[in-house]
């Protein structure tokens, strides 16, 4: 016993020094941060493009904080981690940081100084975005009004506090390929591909993590969790009972929601508000390759309704969503057809726990869907039990099991104290 209590002891150092010495990147040397006029024109403004692609403006602001200015708080399964500033302020941001170190932190996941950063930043796609994109978004956000703004300490669990555990991450998950062009697909399925893989990293929302927060290999797009929502498939499993073409693809970046499948919400809706930077053509590259795996869209496919007995739930469907939701002329104020809802046939209930909670805000100036939050009118078992009858009623079939939870979690995210009894 003392020999196997050594040796695992001894194995145990060498791991911890093998992670320290993986941990290990040397600092690249501080510069002072180009000029606006040490950029084109045209440099810059591709630039904004693909930060608007990127989601960079709403991942790195903190509300009400300045644009790029860092403090966000991104809730973890394993604590809080806090948006760093990328303005070139030279002290809280990237004002002393050259193309070459921005880029080591874009393919490598490593910072200026040489330390590690957590793989909330999505460095495992932005490895594939190609040099000219790098120097672009770097042209860009170097140029930004710089802000003195401090970030907040991460507030993580241990171990993952111990940022040398990131080298034993990334040893076990993170992979560099180049994207590579299929042949065999059109120029703009490419760009889509190119652009949903690596600067949009869709997949860090619509991919599956396992244990250890790395994307499952092999469930590419197959739906996952992200901050209280549930990020749909946008693959073959797909909840959606009303198929997603490449246009209603497009209409929903493109404006925030679409007339069959409704309203981004959430994590989304930042998204799509980013979007509204992009250009055109980006948009339909994007809807058309995740429209391409999804699979072809079959005319009429949304099941039918199916009887659900008569309960609590379908008196309160009844007095509080029929009107809208039965009503069928065009927005603001006509909901969804909720046979046709891609969350009331979702795998998991907290979207539509949270749409019930908390309503759907309105938004911009075009006529977009609106929904009041009955989270302060109903008690969370009245909540449940309307979330039930709705699954039993529209969602073919859909387990009823976790409502109780996504209830409870809906409303504490709302800040509201009773749970779901």
């Amino acid at each position: 016993m003392r020999y196997v209590l050594l040796l695992s002891a001894a194995l145990l150092v060498l791991g911890c020094g093998g992670l320290v010495w993986l941990d290990w990147y040397p600092a690249i040397r501080p510069s002072q941060p180009p000029g606006r006029a040490s950029f084109p024109a045209a440099t810059i403004e591709r630039g904004a493009r693909l930060a608007a692609l990127g989601n960079c403006m709403s991942c790195h602001t903190a509300p009400g904080g300045a644009p790029f200015a860092g403090g966000r708080a991104l809730e973890t399964p394993f604590g809080t981690i806090y948006a760093s500033n990328i303005t070139p302020d030279p002290a809280t941001g990237i004002g002393t940081w050259s193309q070459a170190a921005f880029t080591r932190a874009l393919r490598e996941g490593v910072d200026r100084g040489g330390h590690l950063l957590y793989p909330a930043f999505p460095y495992d796609h932005f490895t594939r975005i190609s040099a000219a994109d790098d120097a672009d978004l770097y042209a860009y956000l170097i140029t930004r009004p710089p802000v003195h703004a401090a970030r907040p300490p991460n507030d993580l669990s241990f171990p993952f506090d111990h940022r040398f555990l990131i080298a034993g991450w990334k040893l076990l998950f993170f992979r560099t390929p180049p994207f590579r062009p299929d042949p065999g697909q059109s120029a703009t399925w490419n760009r889509g591909a190119y652009l949903v893989q690596g600067i949009a990293h869709c997949g860090a929302c619509h991919t599956p993590r396992n244990l250890l927060g790395a994307e499952e290999a092999g469930h590419l797009l197959a739906g996952g969790e992200v901050q209280g929502w549930y990020a749909y498939a946008l693959n073959g499993a797909s909840p959606a009972p009303l198929p997603w073409t490449a246009d209603s693809l497009y209409a929903y970046l493109r404006h925030g929601w679409q007339a069959q499948h409704g309203d981004s919400l959430g994590p989304m809706r930042e998204v799509t508000d980013d979007l509204a930077g992009a250009p055109d053509d980006d948009l339909r590259a994007i809807a058309t390759y995740i429209a391409a795996g999804l699979g072809t869209a079959t005319p009429h496919a949304v099941p039918a309704p199916i009887a659900a007995p008569a309960s609590t739930g379908e008196t309160l469907y009844q007095g509080a969503c029929a009107d809208c939701h039965e009503h069928r002329g065009g927005p603001p104020f006509a909901g969804i057809d909720l046979a046709e809802s891609s969350t009331t046939h979702a795998p998991n209930p907290i979207d539509l726990a949270n749409i019930v909670t908390g309503g759907i805000p309105a938004t911009g100036e075009e006529p977009a869907p609106i929904m009041p939050g009955f989270g302060s009118v109903l008690t969370g078992r009245q909540t449940a039990d309307l979330i039930g009858w709705l699954r039993a009623r529209f969602g073919a079939a859909q387990p009823r099991d976790g409502v109780a939870g996504a209830v409870q979690a809906a409303r504490a995210h709302d800040g509201l104290s009773e749970a779901a009894r």
